[in-house]
Formats: C-alpha cells, structure tokens, sequence
C-alpha cells in the first residue's frame, strides 16, 4: 500500500535510509562465517522440493531481502519456508499452464516499491548495495503472481458471498469497533551479531510462556527495559499506535499468550497480551506520528539521564526543544514525520507508550554512546472512508480464496518429496 505520507520525506534522505537498512541489516542476517561459506560454494543444495533444488545462495539471499522488509522471527527459517511454499507454487503454476507475463511482474514490482516512494530502478540499486541481486526481488513478486493466477484460474468462480454475510461484516466495520490492550513486554540486548543470536533462541522460549506470573518472573530476570522493575508490564494502549507489522502480530493472542520475537533497534522484543477490549472510537485506516529525537552523549550514564531530565523538565512540546538545546546540531536533534509503519520498530514501540508531549529515554544510539531522548510531538489518525458493499463483498472473496489457497498448498506439501540437506 502507497501512503501519501511518505512523500513528507525528501527521497534522497528516504534513499539514505532504506540504504543503511540494507547494509546494516545484512551484517546482522548473514554473519562472517555463513558468508565465507557460502562463497565457497554458492550452489550448494540446501534443500530440494520434488525436481526443484534451493541453493545455499538463494537462501542467502532470501534472508537479506527479508530483512529489508524487516520481518520478525527467525530469518533462516522464515526464508527457508518461502522458498520452500514457492517452489510448490511455481510447479503448481506450470502445471495449469498459468505463465505471468513482463509486464504483470513490472506491475507488481512497481506496486511494492512504491510502498517506499521508490521506482524500481533506484530500489534495485539500493538493494544491490546490500548484494542483493535484483533477481532476488524479481523472483519474490513473481512467484506470489503466478501463486495467484493459480488460485483464481481454480476456484475463483467457486466462491459466493451472500447478501447476508455482507450485512454482518458492515456492521463490524462501523465506526466503534476500535480497540485497545494492555501488554508486557520483555526486552533482550543484542548490540552484537553474538548478543543477537543469544537473544533470539531465548525469545523463542519465551514466545512459549502461557501465563501471567512466568512471563512477569521472565521479565524481571532478563529484560533491559525500564520497565522490568514492573515485571515488563506496560498501560493500555490503543493497538492503532503499534506499527501494522507488531499489532499485526500482537491482535490474535489469547491473554496470557506470548507474540513471536520482533527485532527492534539493539534488541529483540516479545509481548505478553494481559487483556484485549474495543473501545468507542473508530479504528484509524493509518496513524501518523510526528516525533523528535535528540541524541546526548554518554549512554545511559547517570551525566546523560540527568541533562535528559533537565530537559524533560523545560520541554512541552518539540519545538521548545530548539530553544532548550541551541547549539544542536542537525545530526543531534532530528524531527520526523510519518506513518507509525515506517517508523523504527524500536521507536515505534516506544511513541505507542507515549501521549502528546511525553518523552521515552528507554533507547540509545546503536553504538551506546549516546542515549536517545524521544519525544512524541503529536499523534494524527487517518479515519476510515465509507466503506461499499462491494469493497466488503470483494474483501471476503479474496479472505475464502485465500483460504482454498492454504489448503492446497498444504495438499501439494504433503504430497511432495522434499530432503532438506542443511539437516545432515
């Protein structure tokens, strides 16, 4: 989805960004190690789905493009599993004769980096930064074109929503049904390759807590976020302030469950759902948040939090902050404005915290040598248009159809022949 917003944004400095992202996250994804194995032999087998053999490259490469989309989780795994459901999906798509077209592939190209107010080209070259071959992204949206092909070419014409159903998903899209919830939270360093590593086998585990009182005893043995002196719990929150990606994942959890391990900056986070209720106000389509960062040399020393608080105490809104700190540089303090989507996860996650005005000093710098003085200048909710009968009745369409498409794919990875190498 294209959002307006992000033409706020200057495309060199956007450019920037996403640049370093790449860079930065493929450094995390594929340690020194991996990477000198792999260029030892790139065309190893790692795993092969009927006549269909995934390389140690293209998984390789999986990973790094997956950590540009910033996904949560385990990467290795999550990659491997694409690979694997798409190799599925393009015999599938041979087999009904389903061929997507060039420029079906440039369209739907065009469509996802436009998500970044990018054209393809500079994508390209951005991601190529990184070593990630343009081929890696081609492959990625035209395998989920011919998957789509196949499933409407099977059962689009099978699917029939009824005037009925229409009526009962209007009335749960009316203005009311927001919602908000109450988490805890658990925070674990990963400043290193190694930290990280650490940090995401025992985010796995706690991703298996099922209770209260085990996940309040976790957070107080091995977060580092202020918070764990509460054991990790956190006020209620409107689930619209989260970035789509984490409320994505924290909105199915039954209270007591534990979300997956979401990376945020210097860290791995998981989120504890304690209770979940709607509340009287519309669910926002998108919220946009305006929010300042001043950067103070010395970490989390006790020099850095107290200058923090000094400020805290003169600041109430961002733009006294100009005043308080003169000599800033533009490198030291920064404002932005943006989607909560395409704000830092590890930000995000903080401004959800925060009201108009309050400031979060929970975060430093990826270095540590300096603390980041958060401050949420304001908060605006983008309010859903009318919504048609025909946008409802398309919407469950394509919820069914995705649903025959689950279910065949899991038919066509029964029936496969599949040996993973990378286990032997």
């Amino acid at each position: 989805m294209t959002n307006s917003c992000a033409n706020t944004l200057p495309k060199s400095r956007w450019t920037q960004r996403l640049a370093a992202t790449l860079v930065a996250g493929l450094l995390v994804v594929t340690p020194l190690g991996a990477t000198q194995a792999i260029a030892q032999n790139l065309f190893a087998p790692v795993k092969k789905i009927n006549d269909r053999v995934i390389t140690a490259y293209e998984l390789s490469q999986r990973m790094a493009f997956l950590t540009i989309l910033k996904a949560p989780g385990n990467l290795r795994e999550l990659a491997m599993e694409q690979l694997t459901n798409e190799a599925l999906q393009r015999q599938a798509a041979e087999n009904a004769d389903v061929n997507p077209t060039a420029e079906e592939i440039l369209a739907g190209m065009e469509e996802f980096t436009g998500r970044f107010n990018l054209d393809v080209e500079t994508f390209n070259k951005i991601i190529s930064q990184a070593g990630i071959a343009p081929e890696t992204f081609r492959d990625f949206v035209s395998g989920g074109i011919a998957w789509r092909g196949v499933v409407r070419a099977r059962w689009a014409g099978r699917v029939q929503v009824s005037d009925d159903e229409v009526d009962r998903q209007l009335a749960l899209t009316r203005p009311g049904q927001g919602v908000r919830v109450l988490l805890s939270e658990i925070i674990l360093p990963a400043q290193t390759p190694a930290q990280l590593q650490v940090s995401n086998a025992r985010a796995s585990e706690l991703s298996e807590i099922t209770t209260l009182p085990a996940f309040a005893s976790a957070a107080r043995q091995y977060s580092v976020a202020p918070s764990r002196g509460r054991s990790g719990r956190l006020q209620w929150m409107d689930l619209s302030n989260l970035p789509p990606a984490v409320a994505a994942q924290i909105l199915p959890l039954a209270p007591g469950h534990v979300s997956d391990p979401i990376p945020v900056k210097n860290g791995v986070a998981v989120f504890q759902m304690r209770a979940i209720e709607e509340i009287d106000a519309p669910q926002p389509k998108d919220v946009t948040v305006d929010y300042a960062t001043l950067f103070l040399p010395g970490g989390r020393s006790e020099s850095a939090l107290g200058e923090a608080a000094k400020i805290r105490a003169k600041a109430d809104t961002c733009d006294d902050l100009y005043g308080i700190v003169k000599d800033a540089t533009p490198e030291q303090l920064q404002r932005e404005t943006l989607p909560i989507g395409q704000v830092p996860t590890g930000y995000a996650l903080e401004l959800a915290k925060l009201d108009e005005g309050e400031v979060s000093t929970n975060l430093t710098s990826a270095s540590g040598q300096n603390l980041v003085f958060l401050m949420l200048c304001s908060r605006t909710r983008d309010l859903p248009e009318e919504i048609s009968r025909e946008d409802i009745k398309l919407r469950l369409q394509n919820q069914r159809l995705q649903s025959f498409a689950n279910a065949y794919l899991d038919e066509l990875k029964a029936a496969a022949y599949i040996e993973d190498y990378s286990d032997q």
